[in-house]
C-alpha cells in the first residue's frame, strides 16, 4: 500500500504560483510512476503531468505544458508539481497519484494507478 499526502494548495492571483508537495508513505514511490490530476467543479477529474520512475521522462497536459513542471525526489519520497502562470481556469482540487507502471512515460488515465491522495485545493482569482 501507498498512502499519498498533497499539500501546498491555496488561493493566488492569475500569473501567480504555487508548489504542490505529495509525499508517499507506507511504501517507498521510487520504482512507481507518479502522476497529478485536477477536478474543477461541476467537471470530470483530467489529466494534469507524470514523471516515470526514473525522473527522466515527463508529459503534461496540454493545458498546463509551458507553465507546470512536475518533478521527483525519491530521497523524501516526494513528487512536486511548479505551477507558474496561474489562470483562473487552474481552479481545482489538485490529486497525487502512484501507478505500479514506472517504466511508462505517459501514464495519462485515471485506470493506470492504484493510488491516489485525498487532494488540495487550488484557487486562481482573476
Amino acid at each position: 500500500q501507498v498512502q499519498l499526502v498533497e499539500s501546498g494548495g491555496g488561493l493566488v492571483q492569475a500569473g501567480g504560483s504555487l508548489r504542490l508537495s505529495c509525499v508517499a508513505s507506507g511504501r517507498t514511490s521510487s520504482g512507481y510512476g507518479m502522476g497529478w490530476f485536477r477536478q474543477a467543479p461541476g467537471k470530470e477529474r483530467e489529466f494534469v503531468a507524470t514523471i516515470n520512475w526514473s525522473g527522466r521522462s515527463t508529459y503534461y497536459a496540454d493545458s498546463v505544458k509551458g507553465r507546470f513542471t512536475i518533478s521527483r525526489d525519491d530521497a523524501q519520497n516526494t513528487v512536486y508539481l511548479q505551477m507558474n502562470s496561474l489562470k483562473p481556469e487552474d481552479t481545482a482540487v489538485y490529486y497525487c497519484n502512484a501507478s505500479p507502471l514506472g517504466s511508462d512515460p505517459e501514464l495519462r488515465y485515471s485506470y493506470d494507478y492504484d493510488y491516489w491522495g485525498q487532494g488540495t485545493q487550488v484557487t486562481v482569482s482573476s
